[in-house]
């Protein structure tokens, strides 16, 4: 990061603002010594007369920032609240494909999304072309281990339901695999979230899901794919997982068959207060 000082007026807030201790006063002017930053862009942010501004263009292009604007940039508290509960796990879809510039917005969602000391480690495979070949390599093995866990007499009758339910879902697939698809319902795309931690990725895949909302499409996030890769190395390497990442979430999405007419209840939220 650079500071330009014939704008820079020395109200210091950068400097109060910097998580790193990067930023120094010097003759009244803010200096970036550049030792400890990890590029969060706080400075550029925070800064009242755009003395700040990027080093590396090729990365972190100042073509991206904008300014604040009420009217782009506020949202009513309650109205976000309705959306958020209004948001449904979509499994019945269209057959309209998702446009690229939808896809381009929810990913654009994901990498502006915070991440642990500015890491962003979060990554995404986007599966259109191979969504059949990674349904069938994913009920291949959820068959496999529902065969173990039918043959286990330990295995716990809640579990039983899904053995069955994956082997149905798999003997279906070899009958017809263009026929029913309860693993991903016929949606015409599937995004895949990476990340070296957890949380970042899940993050990301939270303020993506509600894009896609945003969008008009619908999502859901598929457990089973995320069990089946945790079973089959060879899911990770179609995804190209690598070494150091985890797959955070599978989000499942198309244009909804349906509109749902209303929120639903839920339990009261557990809360403990110190």
């Amino acid at each position: 990061m650079i500071v330009n000082k014939d704008k820079c007026i020395g109200c210091t807030l950068c400097a109060q603002d910097c998580i790193v201790s990067d930023i120094e006063m010097v003759d009244g002017k803010s200096h970036i010594r550049n030792e400890t930053c990890i590029k969060c862009g706080h400075c550029i942010a925070i800064c009242p007369v755009e003395a700040v501004s990027s080093d590396d263009e090729q990365e972190y292009s100042m073509d991206e920032v904008m300014p604040y604007d009420k009217e782009k940039f506020d949202m009513d508290a309650e109205q976000l609240m309705n959306f958020m509960k209004f948001r449904r796990s979509v499994r019945l879809f269209n057959e309209q494909d998702v446009e690229e510039e939808k896809i381009d917005k929810i990913i654009e969602t994901g990498k502006f999304t915070q991440t642990g000391s500015n890491s962003q480690d979060v990554s995404y495979v986007i599966v259109k072309n191979k969504i059949q070949e990674l349904r069938k390599i994913v009920l291949e093995t959820l068959d496999k281990q529902a065969d173990k866990l039918i043959a286990d007499e330990n295995t716990p009758k809640g579990i039983i339901t899904y053995a069955n339910m994956w082997k149905k879902m798999y003997s279906d697939f070899l009958e017809d695999p263009k026929g029913e698809d309860k693993l991903f319902f016929k949606a015409p795309l599937v995004i895949i979230v990476k990340a070296n931690r957890v949380v970042n990725g899940a993050l990301a895949a939270a303020k993506m899901e509600l894009m896609a909302d945003a969008l008009g499409l619908g999502t859901f996030f598929s457990g089973f794919l995320e069990r089946a890769t945790e079973l089959n190395p060879k899911i990770g390497e179609l995804l190209q997982i690598g070494e150091n990442e985890k797959l955070v979430a599978c989000m499942v999405i198309g244009y909804p068959k349906v509109k749902y007419k209303r929120t639903v209840p839920r339990k009261e939220a557990r809360v403990t207060r110190l």
